[in-house]
């Protein structure tokens, strides 16, 4: 590759351009793990970073297959524009995943977008003016954070615990920014497996959120790439399944809840398909809004799903549809692989470093002990690459001490050599608290600041944020030091 192609504008060059850009680019960055794409071409490099499913699970045999018979019977319409709202195959195709997830939608509601990225894009576009504000989790998606930049949202960001956003601090910021006149225009969640969290929401949270929802009349942008991908415990209901049970449309659907989902992590994410179920007159907005950006995805992805999901798997009694099957087989995989990564942990960051458990997902948020930078870190790695924490919050100072690290798409030997390599640059003992799983520091919690809910930066005073990792219970709840214990009996 050219070299120029690489290199960054010097100011000077940047000057010249500097009139011509529009206001909202001053708020775009980078999205940190398009930036760690590059590291995963490098062959020396264990990437536990980007949000990667293991795609060489996928036969080549059967994609060959696949293809082929795109190519032969539709190669004129798989080559040729598509409907913006997606190809009706396909639609079928997501309507299928979603009642494997216990939730029924109308195929008239749900638009196919090219990757559910595209999905936070158009709803960011349709509903955001500069200044509007958005509630999310924190930490959050490292992805949404440069897309709610570049529309520039004034994101309030909502510590989660160990049953994710907590509701009442939730319902304490909404007071508080409707006695400043503030309303949001919604309320952005990845209630299964958090991404990077780990920590899926409890059971009594999603219906009070969509509870609190219903009651102020808001948004929820419900985020679930990987609802599918639960490895231990009982699934849990969608937020839009719970919303839609109260809702008033005629077709059963939600009032308030915007649904966004994905193949990427149980397919691929090469095929950039994603989509998202909403109300209709919000999904006449994200349609208008997708005919902006690229008219339609991809035909020829959207056939080849289409054909997948009408294949037979061989590997149960009675057959099951093939894509089953092969989620079936991820999750058995990646299930194996959370355990290697915490053993791994427990290993090399023990005593000095917390981490959460995820019953599900591709990810572990684990945070390390005094002040250690996971952004200077990993400038100092050799070999090995992860998300540091500060990508996962808006204004970019918290969560310095903290890294995300992807499970998933790598094999065993590697998770544990990267989870070494992290362990051997850290260096010596920081004297952290132990695993989340353990006992909880009391400092940690006298230590948690309420102002973790606004969008104002805290001091960067070089404070510790393990608090972000401690996840502390709620008032009431059993301990999961106790809850393990009582579970092993």
């Amino acid at each position: 590759m050219d070299d120029r192609r690489r290199t960054r504008p010097a100011a000077h060059e940047l000057a010249r351009y500097e009139a011509l850009f529009a206001t909202r680019t001053r708020g775009m960055k980078s999205s940190a793990m398009r930036e760690m794409m590059a590291l995963t071409e490098r062959p020396d490099v264990i990437s536990l970073a980007g949000g990667l499913p293991d795609t060489s699970t996928f036969a080549p045999e059967l994609y060959a297959k696949l293809m082929a018979q795109v190519a032969a019977n539709s190669t004129a319409r798989a080559l040729q524009y598509g409907p913006t709202e997606g190809m009706a195959a396909t639609v079928g195709c997501i309507v299928d995943v979603m009642a494997a997830e216990g939730t029924q939608v109308d195929p008239s509601e749900v638009i196919v977008t090219t990757g559910g990225q595209q999905v936070i894009d158009l709803v960011c576009k349709a509903l955001i003016d500069p200044d509007d504000v958005i509630v999310a989790e924190a930490p959050t998606y490292p992805g949404a954070v440069p897309t709610f930049g570049a529309y520039q949202a004034q994101v309030v960001q909502i510590e989660i615990d160990e049953d994710g956003m907590p509701i009442d601090e939730l319902e304490a910021t909404l007071d508080r920014l409707q006695s400043e006149g503030r309303r949001p225009k919604f309320i952005y969640t990845i209630p299964n497996f958090q991404n990077p969290g780990g920590v899926t929401m409890s059971l009594a949270r999603r219906r009070r959120l969509v509870q609190v929802a219903r009651e102020r009349e808001l948004l929820v942008l419900e985020d679930n790439p990987y609802g599918l991908l639960r490895y231990e415990g009982d699934p849990l209901p969608t937020l839009y399944s719970l919303d839609a049970k109260n809702g008033s449309q005629p077709s059963g659907g939600s009032d308030l809840v915007v649904y966004l989902g994905t193949f990427s992590k149980i397919l691929s994410p090469g095929l950039r398909l994603g989509w998202a179920v909403a109300p209709r007159p919000v999904l006449e907005k994200l349609n208008l809004g997708k005919q902006g950006s690229d008219l339609c995805s991809s035909p020829v992805t959207q056939m080849f799903v289409a054909a997948y999901f009408a294949e037979t798997g061989s590997e149960s009694e009675p057959a099951q549809p093939a894509w089953v099957e092969y989620v079936e087989r991820l999750r058995l995989l990646y299930r194996r692989r959370r355990d290697v990564m915490l053993q791994a942990l427990e290993e090399h960051f023990g005593g000095r470093a917390s981490w959460t458990r995820p019953q599900g997902g591709l990810f572990i948020w684990a945070t390390l002990d005094g002040n250690v930078d996971t952004t200077d870190l990993l400038a100092r790695s050799e070999g090995v690459a992860f998300v540091p924490g500060r990508a996962a919050y808006m204004d970019g100072r918290r969560g310095s001490s903290s890294m995300r690290l992807n499970f998933a798409g790598v094999p065993d030997d590697d998770i544990r050599e990267g989870i070494r390599r992290i362990g051997e640059i850290m260096g010596g003992d920081t004297g952290l608290l132990g695993s989340l799983m353990g006992t909880q520091s009391a400092q940690s919690a006298e230590t948690r600041s309420p102002a973790a809910a606004t969008p104002t930066a805290p001091p960067d005073d070089g404070t510790p944020l393990a608090d972000v990792l401690e996840l502390p219970r709620r008032e009431g709840a059993e301990p999961a030091h106790k809850a393990r214990r009582r579970r092993d009996r």
